[in-house]
C-alpha cells in the first residue's frame, strides 16, 4: 500500500529542489562568465563551458554517488542524452518556421558527438563497465575536447556556440537613454543639462523674432516619451560589481547547485522505494526529463528564431558534456558493482546509440517540422518501453 502522504511529500520535495537546481546552474554560468571577462579568459572558453555545458546534470551524479546511488546517475545521464535528441531537438524543429538548414559548424559538432557515442556504447556493451581507467579516459576526452574545439574556433574553421545569455533590464535601458539624453549638446535640449544655455524665455523670444516660424512649445521638440523620461530626477546609471561579489555569488551558486541535487536525489529514492521501481527508472526518465528542461527551452526559442547553430550547439555541446565529464566523474568515483548489477540495459544504449545516429542524419540532410513530430513521437514510445518491457 502506497503511503499517499509520504508520496506527495517527495513529489512536492522534488519540484522545490528543481526550481533551485535550474536557478543555481543559471546563477553559476551567469557569474562564471562575468569572473571570466574579469580575467580575460578566452570567450570561446566560456561559450564552451556555458552554452553546452550541463552542471545541473552533474550536481545529480555527483549528490548520487555521494548517496551510493550510482544507477541513478547513470540512469539520469542516458535519459539526459536521450531526452536532448528526441524530446529537445524535437521541439526545436517543430517551432522553426521552415525547414532548417545546418551550416558546417552544426555538422562538425553532431560529427564528433556520433563518434564519442559510438565509441562509449561500444565500450558499455562490450565491456559491461568502462572501470576507474575509463572513467580518467573520459575526463581526458573532455578536456581533449574542450581544447580541440577552442583551437578550431580560434582559427575559424567553426563558429562558438551561442549562449542566449543575459538580456539588459527596462531599468538599465531606460537609465541608457536617459543618461544619453543628458550627455546632448546644448543646442538640441534646453533642460536635458544643468548648465544649458538656453532657456525657456530665449526660445520665446526667439519666435517673438520670427513670427511666422512655429511657435515654441515644449511638445514640438520633445516627444511624449522622451517628456516622461525628464519628468523624474535623473538617475545615473549604476556602477558595475566588484570580482569580489561575483566570486561570492558564484561559490553561493555551487553551495545550492550541490544541495539541490542531493534532495533531488534522495527524492527519486524514496520515490522508487514507494513505489516498488527501480532507481535508474526513475532517474531514465522523470529525473532527466525535469533536468532537461532548459534545453527544451532553449531549443524552442531557437528553433523559433530560425537560429539552428545556437539549436545544434545546445544538443550536441549537452551530450558530449554528458557522455565525457559526467560519465567519467560517475566511472572515477561512483560504485562500480552496483552500476553492473542494476545500472543501464544494452536496450537503453542502443537507443542512445540510435538518437545519436537520427540527430546525426537530420542536421546532415536538413530538418522539417515532421521529424520534430516523429522524434517525439519516438520518445513517448521510449518512455512507455521503459515502463512495460525493461525495468517493472
Amino acid at each position: 500500500m502506497i503511503d499517499i502522504d509520504n508520496f506527495l511529500f517527495n513529489i512536492a520535495v522534488f519540484i522545490g529542489a528543481l526550481f533551485i537546481l535550474e536557478n543555481a546552474a543559471d546563477k553559476f554560468v551567469d557569474h562564471t562568465a562575468k569572473l571570466a571577462a574579469r580575467l580575460q579568459v578566452p570567450p570561446t572558453l566560456v561559450a564552451l563551458l556555458t552554452a553546452g555545458a550541463e552542471w545541473e546534470e552533474l550536481a545529480v551524479v555527483v549528490a548520487a554517488i555521494v548517496q551510493h546511488q550510482s544507477p541513478l546517475a547513470m540512469g539520469n545521464i542516458l535519459g539526459s542524452f536521450i531526452s536532448n535528441i528526441i524530446g529537445a531537438f524535437a521541439l526545436g524543429l517543430i517551432f522553426s518556421p521552415g525547414e532548417i538548414v545546418f551550416d558546417t559548424s552544426s555538422k562538425t559538432y553532431t560529427a564528433v558527438l556520433l563518434v564519442l557515442t559510438s565509441l562509449f556504447a561500444l565500450y558499455i556493451v562490450l565491456l559491461d563497465s568502462l572501470g576507474r581507467t575509463g572513467g580518467i579516459l573520459l575526463i581526458i576526452t573532455f578536456a581533449v575536447y574542450i581544447t580541440s574545439i577552442g583551437l578550431a574556433i580560434y582559427r575559424g574553421i567553426i563558429d562558438p556556440p551561442k549562449d542566449d545569455g543575459d538580456s539588459d533590464s527596462d531599468s538599465d535601458i531606460e537609465n541608457d537613454v536617459y543618461s544619453a539624453l543628458h550627455e546632448m549638446p546644448s543646442h538640441l535640449s534646453y533642460h536635458t543639462r544643468p548648465n544649458s544655455s538656453i532657456s525657456l524665455q530665449n526660445m520665446e523670444a526667439a519666435s517673438a523674432t520670427f513670427p511666422d516660424s512655429t511657435p515654441y512649445t515644449p511638445e514640438s521638440i520633445h516627444p511624449p516619451n522622451i517628456k516622461e523620461l525628464h519628468s523624474r530626477p535623473y538617475e545615473p546609471r549604476k556602477a558595475p560589481h566588484s570580482t569580489l561579489y561575483h566570486v561570492c555569488l558564484l561559490i553561493f551558486a555551487v553551495f545550492a547547485l550541490s544541495l539541490s541535487g542531493y534532495i533531488l536525489s534522495h527524492s527519486i529514492t524514496t520515490l522508487a522505494k514507494t513505489l516498488a521501481i527501480s532507481n535508474s527508472l526513475l532517474g531514465i526518465t522523470l529525473l532527466s526529463f525535469a533536468t532537461t528542461l532548459p534545453e527544451k527551452l532553449v531549443a524552442v526559442f531557437s528553433g523559433a528564431r530560425s537560429q539552428s547553430g545556437v539549436l545544434v550547439a545546445n544538443t550536441a555541446g549537452s551530450n558530449i558534456f554528458l557522455i565525457t565529464l559526467c560519465v567519467g566523474v560517475l566511472f572515477l568515483a561512483g560504485d562500480l558493482e552496483s552500476l553492473q548489477v542494476s545500472g543501464v540495459t544494452t536496450f537503453e544504449i542502443l537507443w542512445m546509440w540510435g538518437t545519436s545516429v537520427l540527430f546525426f542524419m537530420i542536421v546532415m540532410i536538413g530538418g522539417n517540422r515532421w521529424m520534430g513530430f516523429g522524434l517525439l513521437a519516438l520518445y513517448f514510445t521510449f518512455i512507455v518501453c521503459e515502463f512495460t518491457l525493461e525495468r517493472r
